[in-house]
C-alpha cells in the first residue's frame, strides 16, 4: 500500500520565500505543497476546507500574525501540525508560538535538508527546533522559580490569632486583655500550640509562622 504524502500549506507573506520552499518540498516524493497564503486572513478562511497535514507559518504577517493564525486554525482543526519558519528569536514570540500551539520553530537560514527533516519530524509526532532556539526554550525554563505553597498550620483560627498576636511582640496578659481570657488561658493556649507545632519555644513558633505566611 502506498503511504499518502504529507499534505503541506505555507503561509508566508514573501512571494519568493514561500515559492522557494514550496519547489524545495515538492522535490520530495514523501511530501507535497499546493497552497500557498500571503496573509493569515486567507490561510483561516481557507486551510480548514482543505487535506492539509502541515502548516509552515511566518510570524511576520501583513495584519494578523502567523501567531494569530496558529490559535485560530488549531481551535478549527485540532490535528493539524504547524512549524513556525520566521526570523525571529526572542523569548516572547517563542513562547506565544508555543502557547497558540506551534509544534515545531525552525529559524529561516536553516539548511534545505533541515526544513525537509523538519517537516517529517513534524508529521512523525516530533517538536522539530532550530538548536539556538531549543537552547533558548532550555533557558527559560530554567530560569523559572517555582513557588511551593506551605501546608496550612495545624491550628484552630483561635490559636493562629493568639501566635499572630505573640508573634507582634505582645505580653501574655496584653494578648489576654486582647482576647477576653486570663493569663492562665493565654499559658494553656500557647502550650497547646507548641505541641501542635512541634516546638519547644516561641522563637520556633513564630519561625513557622513567619514560613506559613512567606516571610
Amino acid at each position: 500500500m502506498t503511504q499518502q504524502p504529507i499534505r503541506i500549506s505555507i503561509i508566508e507573506d514573501l512571494k519568493d520565500v514561500a515559492i522557494s520552499l514550496q519547489s524545495i518540498i515538492n522535490t520530495q516524493d514523501d511530501m507535497h505543497c499546493e497552497h500557498i497564503f500571503h496573509n493569515a486572513e486567507d490561510a483561516m478562511q481557507f486551510i480548514p476546507n482543505q487535506l492539509t497535514n502541515v502548516v509552515i507559518v511566518d510570524i511576520g504577517l501583513p495584519r494578523a500574525s502567523g501567531i494569530e493564525a496558529i490559535s485560530f486554525l488549531k481551535n478549527k482543526c485540532p490535528q493539524l501540525m504547524f512549524c513556525m519558519f520566521t526570523v525571529y528569536e526572542d523569548d516572547e514570540k517563542i513562547f506565544r508560538s508555543l502557547q497558540a500551539g506551534a509544534k515545531g520553530y525552525i529559524l529561516k537560514g536553516a539548511s534545505k535538508d533541515k526544513m525537509l527533516d523538519s517537516i517529517r519530524e513534524l508529521n512523525k509526532g516530533g517538536s522539530p527546533m532550530s538548536p539556538s532556539i531549543a537552547r533558548r526554550i532550555i533557558d527559560m525554563f530554567s530560569e523559572m522559580k517555582y513557588k511551593t505553597t506551605p501546608a496550612p498550620l495545624p491550628l484552630t483560627a483561635r490559636e493562629m490569632e493568639l501566635l499572630t498576636l505573640l508573634s507582634k511582640g505582645l505580653l501574655y496578659k496584653e494578648i489576654g486583655d486582647h482576647m477576653g481570657i486570663t493569663i492562665g488561658t493565654v499559658k494553656q493556649h500557647i502550650h497547646k500550640i507548641y505541641d501542635k507545632l512541634e516546638v519547644t519555644n516561641k522563637t520556633e513558633a513564630i519561625n513557622k509562622l513567619n514560613h506559613n505566611n512567606g516571610q
